[in-house]
C-alpha cells in the first residue's frame, strides 16, 4: 500500500507522485506518516522531509508551511522546497557560511531574528546534502 505525496510552493510542484512512507518535521517535532494514518493538519517547520520509495530515502529541505494527511494522500504547502539531490553543496555551505557571520553582526531584535531565520534554512539545505539514507 503506498501514500500520495504533493509538496507544493506557491510557484511549482516539487513532488507529486507515490511513495512508501514520509518523516516530516513539524513545530511540535518529527512524526512519520505511513499508509491509513489517522487524518492530521499540522504547521511544517523548517526541516527535513525524509521520502521512502521502496527501500531507498530521499531527502527535501522544507521551509515552513502547513500539512493535510487523510485518505492516503498527503498535501504539503510550504514557502519553499527543494530536493536534497537538487541543492549545490558549495552554494549552500557558503550560504551557511553567510547566514552564520550575519546573525554574529546582527543588530537589534528585528535584524537577530530574521538572521536567525536565514541561519535556520541555511542548516536545512545543508543538512538535506549531508542526510545519509
Amino acid at each position: 500500500m503506498t501514500l500520495n505525496l504533493c509538496v507544493l510552493t506557491p510557484n511549482r510542484i516539487v513532488w507529486d507522485s507515490e511513495v512508501k512512507e514520509i518523516i516530516i518535521s513539524t513545530n511540535s517535532g518529527q512524526i512519520g506518516i505511513l499508509p491509513n494514518h489517522a487524518p492530521i493538519a499540522t504547521a511544517v517547520d523548517i526541516g527535513i522531509l525524509r521520502i521512502r520509495l521502496n527501500d531507498q530515502w530521499l531527502t527535501m529541505a522544507l521551509m515552513g508551511g502547513f500539512a493535510r494527511i487523510g485518505n492516503n494522500e498527503i498535501t504539503v504547502l510550504v514557502n519553499d522546497a527543494e530536493k536534497g539531490s537538487d541543492i549545490d553543496p558549495q552554494e549552500a555551505q557558503q550560504t551557511l557560511e553567510i547566514a552564520e557571520a550575519n546573525l554574529s553582526k546582527a543588530e537589534g531584535k528585528r535584524q537577530t531574528i530574521e538572521s536567525n531565520l536565514a541561519l535556520r534554512r541555511a542548516r536545512t539545505r545543508v543538512e538535506a546534502i549531508n542526510t545519509i539514507s
